[in-house]
């Protein structure tokens, strides 16, 4: 089983299969993301957060009961800390974007990420790439300086970054120790335990309201179960300093699904920095793109 120590000439399987779970995975957390904030009028971010994690924990460990009969107890340890690191991440997370735009706070959260790709690489190019995925943040950031940015939210996405910088390192870790999902879905189940207290106390009654519990389901799916399965996959193919830039894509998809589904507007400017973070993106895919033998 590959490890997180893996280079960018171990790849297994075709790189194009591993980009398009990352790509799946980007579109799926944001459409969740977005419709996570019409949860927040009744039950809070705590209670959206909570859904969240205990409707993925529930779909992840009924696909994947017996992986996790499969985990042994040297990997504890890691699957503890990933989902320790999976609560805080989208608490923190989901505390921000009830405070500010959606591509505003995936815009401050990509620190976690962009860490990842320039600290892991290995090879120049990876650093050329993060770079100009960089410059399209800081252009984005640039952008809503003429705006009143919420204090708590930017410091809230921006720990929500280092808690996804952690999130990326441990994901590999426990994807390349592990068989299938069963790592994952006990973290996740770890992570709904430690969400459950703030969630319950700040939702109440209102977490089994009419229409609430369905839309927590399809945040779960959308949020959690569906991309965490596609990226544990896709770090089992690629480096973390690809993969890392490969999420760079995350604050333009972000602002693109704030605009269609929640009427948050799109600049010139931010569109431009879309772009450099797409061919940041694109570029990732070239240095990931040594050949390995192809997937069954």
């Amino acid at each position: 089983m590959a490890t997180s120590s893996k280079t960018s000439s171990e790849i297994r399987g075709n790189p194009a299969v591993a980009v398009s779970m990352v790509l799946g995975s980007i579109t799926s957390v944001q459409c969740g993301a977005a419709l996570a904030t019409t949860l927040f009028g009744r039950v809070g971010s705590e209670g959206a957060v909570f859904l969240r994690g205990g409707f993925g924990a529930l779909i992840l460990l009924a696909v994947a009961h017996r992986d996790v009969a499969k985990l042994r107890r040297a990997d504890l340890r890691d699957i503890v800390l990933f989902g320790i690191t999976l609560a805080a991440m989208n608490a923190c997370f989901y505390a921000a974007i009830d405070r500010l735009p959606l591509g505003i706070a995936v815009t401050f959260e990509f620190v976690g990420p962009l860490a990842v790709a320039i600290f892991g690489s290995h090879r120049r190019r990876d650093l050329i790439w993060a770079a100009l995925a960089a410059l399209g943040i800081v252009l984005l950031c640039g952008d809503f300086s003429g705006a009143s940015i919420d204090l708590l939210g930017a410091v809230l996405a921006l720990t929500a970054g280092a808690f996804w910088g952690a999130y990326i390192l441990l994901s590999a870790r426990v994807g390349g120790r592990s068989e299938g999902l069963g790592g994952l879905a006990a973290a996740m189940a770890i992570s709904a335990v430690l969400l459950a207290p703030a969630g319950i106390a700040v939702g109440g009654a209102e977490l089994t309201g009419g229409g609430v519990l369905a839309r927590g389901l399809a945040v779960g799916i959308l949020s959690s179960a569906f991309p965490y399965a596609l990226e544990i996959e896709a770090l089992r193919r690629l480096p973390n300093a690809v993969f890392g830039v490969m999420m760079s894509l995350e604050p333009g998809v972000a602002a693109l699904v704030g605009f269609i589904a929640l009427g948050q507007g799109l600049t010139w400017l931010e569109a431009v920095a879309i772009a450099m973070v797409v061919a940041a993106s694109a570029g990732a895919l070239r240095s990931a793109s040594t050949p390995a033998p192809r997937d069954a």
